[in-house]
C-alpha cells in the first residue's frame, strides 16, 4: 500500500495520513498553532446515574459491556503501576472472549507485564497501539507484525492529543489503589498505592465512558480525590489492581559505575561553574542511576553553598524526598512516583505536590511550566552532531523505549544530556540519529565521560565556560573520539514499511520508525 510522504522541518519524510486519519508534518518548534476548540465528551445527565451515588457493578466484564464495548473502539489505560499492572491484560482478555475486534489500545505507557497482549494483537482483538512500544511489544512491532501503525507521544503530547480530539477515547479504564463507590479515587492509599494518578486525568475528563477499578473500596468520600467521581460512569471492585513489588520496579539505585559516576560529577561541576546552581533554582532529574547521582552531587553543592532549590520536578524517589525533608528543596512537583518513599511523602507532606501532564507539559495550554525549570537532566539513546536526540530506538532501529516526558522537558532553560560516549562498543554520538525525537535547537549540553559539548547556539554558556578546566569539546570532536574507539557502525537496512510514527509535543509528526530488513 503506497503512503504519501512529505519532508518535514527536520528533513524527515513523514506520512500525511496515519491509520486513516490525517497527520500534520512537524513544522518547527512553536510553528504549528492549531485553531478550534478542545474536544469534550457528550453531555451527561444525573438522571441517568444512581441517586444514592453508588456506581458499583459486579465485574470488569459487566462494566465494559455496560460501557458499550464494541468493534473499533479506543480503550485507554494508565501506567502508574508500571510493571505491576494487571488490569490492561484483563481488559483485552474480556474483549477477546466477547468477540470484539479491531480495538485501539491507548496506554500512557506499556511494560513487559503487557506481553500477554500480543495474543490479542495476533488474533485481531487489537488493531494497533498508540503508546510506548518497548520490551516484548516493541520487539513484536519492530518485526512489522502489528496491523496498524503505532503512534508514539510524550506524556504531554498524549494529553494534547486527548484534549484536541486527535484521539477520542471511547472507554477509559482507570486502575485506582483506593476509590469510593461514586468514583472518586486516589493512588496514595491502599495496599497497591502507587502515588499520583495524573496520567489518567485526561482520560477521566475526556473519555466517553470511564470505569474506575479498585482493590480498596472506601466509604464516600475518598479523600483526596485525584480522580473526581463526577467524571466516572462505573466502579468495579477486584481482588488486585497492581502487584506492589512490581509497582516500585522503576526504583533504581545510585550508579556504581565509575564512568557513570564521572559523568554525574562532570554534570554537577558544569552546572556549578556555569552559575546554574544558585539560591532558588529549580531542577528536574529522572530516576536512573546517573540522574540520581547527579542529584546527590547537587545536594553536596547546595549544602556547601548554603542554598536551597525552589522546587524539584519529579519522578520522585527516596533521594529527592530526603532532599525535601532536609530542607534543600522547598517543593517537589511530582509527575510520577517511583518508590515507596515517594508514595509516603506524597501522602504525608503537603510540600510534595501531585501534578499531571496538563499542569506541567500540555503544549496546547496557556503556558507550560517546563520552561520555568533551570536545569533539566535527561537521557538519550543517540545524539548527533546537530544535537538532535533519539530516545525511542537504538542504532539498530528497533523500538526499545517510550518517550515519556522527555520531549516536554526539552523546553527547560538548560537541557543537559549526561550520556556515555558509547554503549556496547556502539557510538552514542553520531552523524545522524536513527530517529529524531527532539530537535537539536532545544538541547544545550552533552556530557560524556570523555568530554562536554555545548550547543553553539548557547553563546552565553560558551562565553561563561571559557577558561574552564572541565574537558569542553565540540560535538564533532566527541563523535570522532567515539569512532576512533569503536569504529563506524553499520547502519540498519530499513524497508519502506512504517511501523510507528513519532509525534512532537504539538501533535505534528517529527519522524517515523521503519521496519528493519532482517
Amino acid at each position: 500500500m503506497s503512503v504519501n510522504l512529505v519532508k518535514n522541518a527536520v528533513g524527515r519524510m513523514v506520512p500525511i495520513e496515519i491509520n486513516g486519519k490525517s497527520a500534520v508534518p512537524f513544522q518547527g518548534v512553536g510553528a504549528y498553532k492549531p485553531t478550534g476548540r478542545i474536544h469534550a465528551p457528550e453531555i451527561s445527565s444525573c438522571a441517568n446515574y444512581p441517586e444514592d451515588g453508588n456506581k458499583l457493578v459486579e465485574s470488569l466484564k459487566a462494566a465494559l459491556i455496560r460501557a458499550g464495548l464494541s468493534d473499533g473502539m479506543t480503550i485507554s489505560t494508565h501506567h502508574h503501576f508500571r510493571n505491576g499492572d494487571v488490569i490492561a491484560v484483563e481488559i483485552f482478555k474480556i474483549a477477546q472472549e466477547l468477540g470484539v475486534k479491531d480495538l485501539v489500545w491507548f496506554p500512557s505507557a506499556a511494560f513487559p507485564c503487557h506481553e500477554a497482549i500480543i495474543e490479542q494483537l495476533e488474533n485481531g482483538t487489537i488493531h494497533h497501539i498508540e503508546g510506548s512500544l518497548n520490551g516484548p511489544l516493541g520487539e513484536f512491532v519492530s518485526q512489522g507484525k502489528m496491523r496498524g501503525t503505532g503512534v508514539l507521544r510524550s506524556h504531554g503530547g498524549r494529553y494534547q492529543a486527548i484534549q484536541d480530539g486527535d484521539v477520542e477515547i471511547d472507554i477509559a479504564v482507570i486502575a485506582a489503589p483506593t476509590a469510593d463507590s461514586f468514583g472518586n479515587a486516589n493512588g496514595i492509599d491502599g495496599s497497591s498505592a502507587c502515588g499520583l494518578l495524573g496520567f489518567a486525568l485526561a482520560d477521566s475528563e475526556y473519555a466517553d465512558k470511564v470505569i474506575v477499578v479498585t482493590d480498596n473500596l472506601v466509604p464516600f468520600p475518598c479523600i483526596p480525590w485525584q480522580i473526581q467521581g463526577n467524571h466516572v460512569d462505573f466502579v468495579v471492585e477486584v481482588d488486585q489492581v497492581g502487584i506492589p513489588e512490581r509497582i516500585v520496579s522503576g526504583t533504581t539505585k545510585v550508579t556504581k559505575s565509575p564512568d557513570r559516576l564521572h559523568i554525574a560529577e562532570l554534570t554537577a561541576q558544569f552546572c556549578e561553574e556555569a552559575g546554574l546552581i544558585k539560591d532558588g533554582f529549580s531542577f528536574q532529574a529522572g530516576a536512573g542511576g546517573t540522574s540520581l547521582s547527579i542529584g546527590n552531587f547537587f545536594g553536596e553543592i547546595m549544602r556547601r553553598k548554603g542554598i536551597k532549590a525552589r522546587f524539584a520536578r519529579g519522578g520522585s524517589n527516596k533521594y529527592l524526598v530526603e532532599m525535601l525533608e532536609e530542607g534543600l528543596i522547598e517543593y517537589i512537583l511530582d509527575g510520577q512516583t517511583f518508590d515507596l518513599d515517594g508514595i509516603r511523602s506524597m501522602r504525608e507532606n503537603p510540600l510534595h505536590v501531585n501534578t499531571s501532564p496538563f499542569t506541567s507539559y500540555n503544549y496546547h495550554g496557556k503556558g507550560n511550566f517546563a520552561g520555568l525549570i533551570d536545569i533539566v537532566i535527561l537521557g538519550a539513546t543517540e545524539v548527533d552532531v546537530n544535537f538532535n536526540a533519539n530516545v525511542v530506538t537504538h542504532s539498530d532501529g528497533k523500538l526499545l523505549h517510550g518517550i515519556g516526558g522527555w520531549q516536554n522537558c526539552l523546553f527547560g532553560k538548560n537541557v543537559i544530556l549526561p550520556i556515555p560516549l558509547f554503549r556496547n562498543r556502539i557510538p552514542v554520538v553520531c552523524d545522524e540519529v536513527t530517529t529524531i525525537c527532539g530537535p537539536g535547537e532545544l538541547i544545550d549540553i552533552i556530557v560524556t565521560e570523555r568530554g562536554i559539548a555545548i550547543n553553539p547556539r548557547r553563546t552565553d554558556l560558551m562565553e561563561t565556560m571559557k577558561g574552564s578546566n572541565l574537558p569542553i569539546k565540540t560535538i564533532q570532536e566527541l563523535k570522532e573520539e567515539a569512532e576512533r574507539i569503536c569504529g563506524i557502525p553499520v547502519k540498519p537496512n530499513f524497508s519502506d514499511e512504517i511501523i510507528s510514527a513519532v509525534n512532537w509535543v504539538d501533535g505534528t509528526v517529527i519522524d517515523v520508525v521503519r521496519k528493519v530488513k532482517n
